[in-house]
């Protein structure tokens, strides 16, 4: 019981020096590639790199010591880093105050739930999530991924649009003429470098080397070069009439927000107060509000009209004779005066611009300062209302993210044995989150890239996994400034390499030939989350949505199979066959559950066969493949037999699972039926049927029927059934189905 509860303490059960040694280097070889991993990621979330050091700082050990993989590093992820930026979007501007908080609570939100279901042992809820839509989705996702990256290597800035696909296409047109070289150089260098390693040797970490070796080189040409300069200084005449306009758009913006704020305020007011108000004031505030929200959003977009505007100056700085730098715009410079060959561009974002203090962005983006320190420790401060709003982008990220960490545990418990227990890997991934929102970490899951590198390094236990998070709280505490000349672009190109492994074009074509709809499913699944990105939560539940239906649909009209005998003297479907039917026994295979979904589908098809044979006598339910049945399907049994015995016709079942007779017996439709018309194979029942049926009916001997021996669909001989072979061809091509339900 201590064990299940505490399932770390089974690491030390024959634990020995040489184990400890492999979890030490392992550690400390997975929390060098962790560092970088965890900035890209971060920013990839919409928050500040070092937020992507405090994800991997608690949630991991936590995750190992409580979960049941020992060898699963846990930390940020592409993938449920991106969900984050999804999910707080439409919230707060990425980077702000609000969405650090935002993104806090939410790693608290997700948490919470993983532990709830690995508590109460709802696992098997991750099936939800088919590998279909799982395939569809994740290729989508990394392209989205990567294709988010392309602003950042090409070293330009646009305004953000509705779907991703225009985002991208801005960034093109913007860096067709306005690519930043020395940023685009970076990211290539970064890429070469990591491309380079992982075929010479890929023991040595790509990532660490092209952050260590591009960082350098960063701080040694001064790659960042910001200036700070006053409004005077830049002799554009366009650019101070831009300037006060924008900064008049983000006071107008500002004011707006205080005044939706404020009427939502009233609107809650309203709704909580027991005396209820007037219809009409509400109406009266919605209207307001969406009066505000029009308004909002004609500002936001003359906003970002006035941003793209200002970006799109490329000033040069020239020395006024001893007085000071001037810039112009560079292809203004007057004649007689020379400048060095830097182009600047004037840094614009959410904020008002200082008429005194204008910064230009003379070089590339860097990580800039980190603080140097450990992570604020304490509860986020949970908003109900805000709560209730990220709930289903929680419960995708749960899922989506549990389904991650699990399939990777199980690959690598695969090769080392391992036993793992999907509740106790829940619960370890809730306690992960929840822990990590105490110490301002955003939504985490276990990485494929990082818990490959575990594996491949020797860990032997989730020790490996603690000694990680110590290389990361050693680096916050001492080595921060280190990382302040740290391009961008690199972090960008670290994790378009990550999310190339994501790309998997091989599981389109497996599910594609092995069953054509799920094909179907995973491809529409892709194309639907390119198309409504960064919305990726639609994409993924029109996948669930087509999975869940298809589902039903087999369930309420399950496979009805006619059968006959084959040449081996096995009932096989007379249609996928082309076998002889005998028209008056009929053998019915039903497969799947008989309930109230379906009860009606046999009655149906069983009345499509007696509308097809009209000399039919007997019918024979091969019931192998219905494993349960409720009071409907009894019912609907009960109520099949007695119209058959109405019309002369019998009716008898064989091969009845165990449980579904004793429900049978329990409900009184055994005795109703006659256990004498119950038989335990196909063999005991044809022979006691044929029997019956055949027995001076047709002038042949019973060794002829059809169901008693092979009869192949060919030639003009006549069948003991009556039927010339030609005649049931005729009819078996006409009515051909490939799914093997009766047809007439």
């Amino acid at each position: 019981m201590i064990s299940r509860i505490f399932p770390f303490l089974l690491w030390f059960r024959g634990y020995d020096r040489k184990a400890f040694q492999a979890d030490f280097v392992s550690g400390i070889t997975v929390g060098l590639v962790l560092i970088p991993q965890s900035m890209a990621y971060a920013q990839l979330a919409g928050l500040p790199a070092y937020y992507g050091m405090y994800a991997a700082f608690l949630p991991p050990i936590i995750a190992s010591l409580f979960g049941s993989s020992r060898q699963l590093a846990t930390g940020p992820v592409a993938v449920v880093s991106l969900m984050t930026a999804t999910a707080l979007e439409p919230l707060a501007t990425a980077g702000s105050a609000s969405f650090i908080a935002y993104a806090v609570m939410l790693a608290l939100v997700v948490g919470v739930f993983q532990l709830l279901l690995g508590i109460l042992r709802f696992g098997l809820l991750v099936n939800f999530l088919s590998h279909p839509v799982i395939n569809g989705f994740t290729n989508a996702a990394a392209i989205i991924i990567a294709t988010s990256q392309l602003a950042k290597i090409f070293g330009v800035e646009v305004e953000k649009a509705e779907h991703h696909y225009e985002m991208v296409l801005r960034v093109l047109q913007s860096a067709w003429s306005a690519t930043h070289w020395p940023t685009f150089s970076m990211a290539a260098l970064a890429i070469i470098i990591m491309v380079v390693l992982k075929r010479k040797n890929s023991k040595i970490s790509g990532f660490l080397v092209a952050v260590v070796v591009t960082t350098v080189i960063s701080w040694a040409i001064g790659f960042e070069h910001n200036v700070q300069v006053r409004l005077a200084d830049i002799h554009v005449p366009e650019v101070p009439a831009l300037i006060r306009d924008f900064n008049i758009g983000i006071k107008e913006m500002q004011t707006l927000g205080t005044m939706r704020g404020n009427i939502n305020k009233r609107l809650s007011e309203i709704d909580a107060d027991d005396r209820g108000a007037g219809q009409q004031v509400r109406l009266e505030l919605r209207h307001e509000l969406a009066l505000l929200n029009l308004r909002g959003d004609k500002a936001t977009q003359e906003l970002g009209a006035l941003r793209t505007q200002l970006r799109t100056f490329h000033l040069v700085v020239t020395d006024n004779k001893g007085e000071g730098r001037i810039f112009f715009r560079g292809d203004q410079l007057p004649d007689g005066i020379h400048s060095d060959s830097r182009a600047y561009r004037l840094k614009v974002d959410g904020s008002p611009l200082k008429e005194d203090q204008l910064t230009l962005i003379g070089g590339g983006a860097v990580i800039g300062n980190i603080p140097r320190s450990l992570p604020a420790f304490g509860l986020p401060k949970l908003e109900l209302k805000t709560a209730i709003q990220l709930l289903p982008y929680a419960l995708i990220i749960s899922l989506l993210g549990f389904m991650e960490a699990i399939s990777i545990a199980k690959a690598m418990a695969a090769k080392t044995g391992q036993k793992l227990d999907p509740n106790q890997e829940l619960i370890g991934q809730g306690l992960a989150n929840i822990i990590g929102a105490v110490s301002s970490s955003y939504p985490v899951s276990g990485s494929f890239s990082r818990s490959a590198v575990n594996l491949q390094s020797g860990a032997v236990t989730g020790l490996s996994n603690i000694f990680s998070s110590l290389v990361v709280m050693a680096t916050l505490l001492f080595f921060t400034p280190l990382l302040y000349h740290l391009p961008q672009a690199v972090l960008a190109s670290v994790i378009m390499m990550a999310v190339i492994g994501l790309v998997n074009i091989k599981g389109f074509i497996h599910t594609w030939k092995t069953q054509r709809y799920e094909g179907v499913i995973s491809i529409i699944t892709f194309i639907s989350t390119l198309l409504f990105a960064p919305h990726l939560d639609k994409g993924i539940l029109i996948g669930v949505a087509l999975s869940a239906s298809l589902f039903f649909h087999g369930r309420m009209r399950p496979k009805v199979t006619a059968l006959s005998m084959n040449q081996n003297g096995i009932l096989q479907c007379a249609t996928d066959n082309r076998l002889q039917l005998c028209r008056h026994i009929a053998a019915v295979r039903f497969d799947g559950s008989l309930f109230f979904a379906n009860a009606s589908y046999l009655d149906e098809q069983i009345f499509l066969i007696r509308s097809s044979t009209p000399d039919l006598r007997h019918i024979l339910l091969v019931a192998e493949g219905i494993n349960d049945m409720d009071v409907s399907g009894m019912e609907a049994v009960s109520l099949l037999k007695q119209r058959l015995h109405a019309a002369g016709v019998g009716f008898s079942m064989c091969k009845v699972n165990g449980k579904v007779l004793a429900v049978m017996r329990r409900s009184g439709l055994l005795e109703e039926i006659g256990a004498e018309n119950i038989y335990g194979s196909e063999k005991a029942a044809l022979d006691q049927i044929i029997g019956q049926i055949h027995e001076g009916k047709t002038g042949k001997p019973c060794g002829s029927c059809p169901l008693t021996v092979h009869v192949p669909i060919v030639g003009n001989s006549t069948l003991d059934c009556g039927k010339k072979s030609s005649d049931h061809k005729g009819r078996r091509e006409k009515n051909h189905n490939p799914e093997g339900d009766i047809l007439p």
